[in-house]
């Protein structure tokens, strides 16, 4: 998710600290273009793309046997796709829900004996407040909700899902040098709700406009949790612009948290 908005705030940020970076977004045009942007702002020529489409788990495989073949180091994961969109995926899954977390998820799993080989390494999940509102249904997981404002809701569960990703890989990672954070990186200027509703959107652009963060400020809390020193006691918990912060409590559900991951490895296919 490198190519715009916060994914690509934080991937110019870090290359201009020195840091090899692959752009993984699922256009091309908009992959290459973005890494070459990053290139000549910062003149850090370690700046690549590559193809990841989180909508289809066969796109996400290919991606991770492409990296490992072709990369030998990865010290920082950063999960930052979104999408708010209705919809179902060639896998048979809520879009929202596959992209923000399933197939984050299964990447995570493909790349995780790297980062652990790499290690002191961290995954950082971009997570969302609206995972207050998200209801993970067993014997349904995946599938898009019913209603009127299905879309919203496959949204806030696909962002329960992140924050309770993270609290599971810190869990299972504890004895290993890889840990994990989920971050709300505040309301922010992006093109997550380009897909709203035509009649919310005359009200959701001006709000944006005049109140919602610029890409580059949401960027700042993804930043801290993948540079800053000192954070590895804090594994799997969640972070905002403002620092450190409780979930609501279904984010804080241990035993959902197991069952999410099981059923994810399920879905995922592993």
């Amino acid at each position: 998710g490198g190519s715009s908005g916060i994914g690509a705030a934080t991937a110019l940020e870090l290359a201009r600290c020195g840091a090899r970076v692959i752009v993984a977004t699922r256009s091309a045009l908009r992959g290459e273009a973005a890494a070459s942007r990053i290139r000549t702002e910062t003149g850090n020529e370690e700046v690549r793309f590559m193809h990841l489409d989180l909508a289809s788990l066969r796109s996400v495989r290919a991606f991770a046997s492409a990296f490992l073949r072709q990369e030998p180091h990865l010290h920082l994961l950063i999960n930052n796709a979104g999408v708010s969109a209705g919809g179902t995926t060639e896998d048979g899954f809520s879009l929202a829900f596959q992209v923000n977390h399933l197939g984050h998820f299964l990447l995570t799993q493909l790349l995780l004996e790297r980062l652990r080989s790499c290690g002191p390494s961290r995954v950082v999940i971009v997570a969302s407040s609206a995972h207050c509102a998200g209801r993970l249904r067993p014997g349904s997981l995946g599938r898009p909700s019913p209603g009127l404002f299905s879309a919203f809701q496959d949204y806030c569960d696909s962002k329960l899902a992140n924050v309770l990703h993270a609290r599971e890989l810190a869990t299972r990672e504890r004895d290993t040098r890889v840990t994990c954070y989920a971050v709300h990186p505040g309301f922010v200027n992006t093109a997550l709700f380009r897909h709203a509703p035509p009649w919310l959107k005359p009200l959701l652009v001006p709000l944006a406009w005049l109140l919602f963060l610029e890409a580059a400020e949401g960027a700042r809390a993804v930043l801290d949790c993948a540079t800053r020193d000192g954070l590895e006691p804090l594994s799997g918990r969640y972070f905002t612009h403002g620092g450190l912060r409780q979930p609501w409590p279904p984010g804080r559900d241990d035993r959902l948290a197991r069952a999410l991951w099981e059923d994810s490895e399920r879905l995922g296919g592993l």
